[in-house]
């Protein structure tokens, strides 16, 4: 079965210009493609952040300081390192610095409750932490439960602004904004003083293989305790290598690329796309630290002329209700992807109306490095579709058991392709769960037509029993999305005494007049009967992952029918 010969029948879709293999060996490990990259590129300007631009070389240049500094500190080739801040400079550096050391980096987010912090740092063995102030009451509150950290390394916001500036930053950042609480970590180092001392060493290159692990990435931990997916130097570069075989044909090899990056840079969608890839391409990575600060964040899009945007339908749907979001110059904007979770198709049209650009969505999973499929770039995607299976990528739909279902029919999505992990850390029992030979069951349920065209139709263990007929959330919220009073939708399934489950829509407004029966009424319109939701709850916000996914786990443990 694992040997199973797939028929490619997307193949014929293809841009002109993508090729139907990438090659996943091109570069033996991720250092040697920083190399590459930096020799190529070192000049051009890599990040600009709080007013700060660095270029290739500088960035570089303090992550083997950085490097350096580590090693010193004794950690050696696969040792654990948590990375854990929003998108800063800093976070490059501490990085491209800790895979220079042949380091394994734990991507963890900052907004994690000290009880998340403790599960990821003690599972994955992490012995370093790099993490940003603002956050660090939150690690003093658990260090005597994780003996396994030995060395604390803590940046500040302004950290990378020079001098009397970054200085003058940092103190409104904490005393007049009081946005870090205080605290104590007397074993603590600075990351200004970490660069400083090593810019007095000098690192030693590891011997780093494709098969080395290059990060630890944790699951949302949305079905259960988050786990941690190991994905080799190879995984995270053979997928960087097909998405940028899928797009690099949009662009004007004249022009300077910009790529905007407001998903954070420790998620997996931005880890490889907006870290890695613009490395490919020489662009400059406009970095937004907060982008929930809508205001904020539509002022620094007027500042730039971007090419390149990624991020999920609720910030994109956040960007469009935003007032001045029109008056953003859309002029070189070629390349708008979506992913993380489905991109609703009112999003995709007010999108395309209001920038001029096509929203194209694509879709991975953590598993799987994370791309498995995008649309077409040259005009044939499909709205409401994920696209076709990437270069060097086969999927598949399977039946419950395990057999592929006929062109049209609904089953699982099964995955193969250098991208995908090596397995679970340390688990190798939930690694069983997803592997089959080597095909992975990403859990989704979807349907391929007879163009190899992909859409999803929901996570499997997300669907609604209503009377015995599969209703799947991603459908409703579509519908009740098109409604011009509804701002955002999550749907979920409750217990009902008559059909085991009803749907329940939990809606914010944008119009404060919407009713109940307005939302009912409107979704007869468009949907069968037993998938209209018997039970509509208004709610001033709801509750969404690092990315702005919304958590529908969350919102059946807080739901009333």
């Amino acid at each position: 079965m694992s040997q199973q010969t797939v028929d490619k029948i997307w193949l014929p879709q293809y841009p002109k210009g993508v090729p139907v293999e990438i090659s996943p060996d091109h570069y033996p490990s991720l250092v040697a493609f920083l190399d590459d990259r930096i020799k190529e590129y070192g000049n051009k300007p890599a990040y600009e952040n709080l007013g700060v631009i660095m270029t290739y070389n500088e960035v570089d240049a303090l992550a083997k300081n950085f490097a350096a500094y580590l090693q010193k500190r004794g950690l050696k080739k696969g040792d654990r390192i948590a990375v854990q801040m929003p998108n800063m400079i800093q976070y490059a550096i501490a990085v491209m610095g800790a895979l220079r050391a042949g380091l394994t980096i734990v991507n963890t987010n900052p907004l994690y409750t000290p009880q998340e912090m403790k599960h990821q740092f003690n599972d994955s063995g992490a012995v370093a932490l790099v993490i940003v102030a603002n956050f660090a009451a939150n690690l003093e509150s658990i260090l005597k439960d994780v003996p396994n950290l030995k060395t604390i390394i803590i940046t500040e916001v302004a950290d990378i602004v020079p001098g009397l500036k970054g200085w003058v930053m940092n103190m409104a950042l904490k005393h007049v904004k009081k946005m870090v609480p205080a605290y104590n970590i007397p074993s603590a180092i600075k990351f200004n003083t970490a660069l400083s001392e090593g810019a007095k060493l000098k690192h030693t290159t590891p011997d780093v293989k494709s098969s080395d692990l290059a990060f630890l990435q944790y699951t949302g931990g949305t079905t259960g305790v988050s786990k941690g997916a190991m994905l080799t130097h190879r995984n995270i570069l053979a997928n960087m290598e097909m998405l940028m075989a899928w797009i690099s044909f949009k662009f004007n090899k004249d022009q300077e690329q910009i790529l905007i990056t407001a998903l954070p840079l420790y998620h997996i969608f931005a880890l490889t796309f907006n870290f890695f890839g613009p490395m490919s391409y020489g662009a400059k990575n406009v970095l937004i630290t907060n982008p929930r600060d809508m205001d904020g964040f539509v002022a620094e899009l007027k500042r730039h002329k971007f090419t390149v945007i990624s991020g999920v339908n609720t910030l994109f749907n956040g960007l469009l209700n935003n007032a001045e979001f029109k008056n953003v110059d859309f002029s070189r904007l070629v390349i708008s992807i979506g992913g993380g979770m489905a991109v609703q198709d009112i999003v995709a049209e007010k999108w395309e109306t209001t920038t001029g650009c096509v929203l194209n969505e694509a879709y991975g999973l953590t598993e799987t490095s994370p791309g498995l499929t995008a649309n077409p770039m040259d005009g044939s995607h499909r709205r409401g579709y994920i696209g076709l299976p990437l270069s060097s990528t086969e999927l598949g739909i399977f039946d419950d058991d395990n057999k592929m279902v006929p062109l049209g029919e609904r089953g699982e999505i099964w995955a193969r392709g250098p991208q995908i992990m090596k397995g679970y850390w340390q688990r190798d029992d939930e690694t069983e769960k997803v592997m089959h030979g080597d095909w992975f069951k990403t859990g989704d349920i979807g349907v391929m037509d007879e163009k190899g065209f992909i859409k999803i139709v929901d996570r499997k263990k997300e669907m609604i029993l209503v009377s015995g007929f599969n209703v799947y959330p991603n459908e409703v919220e579509n519908v009740v999305a098109m409604h011009p009073k509804v701002l955002e939708v999550g749907v979920i399934g409750v217990p009902d005494d008559k059909s085991q489950e009803a749907v329940k829509a939990v809606i914010v407004k944008k119009d404060q007049s919407l009713t109940a029966d307005e939302v009912k009424e409107f979704c007869k319109q468009h949907l069968t009967g037993y998938k209209v939701p018997k039970h509509v709850e208004f709610r001033t916000e709801l509750p969404k992952s690092n990315v702005g996914k919304i958590l529908r786990r969350l919102l059946k443990d807080g739901a009333q029918p």
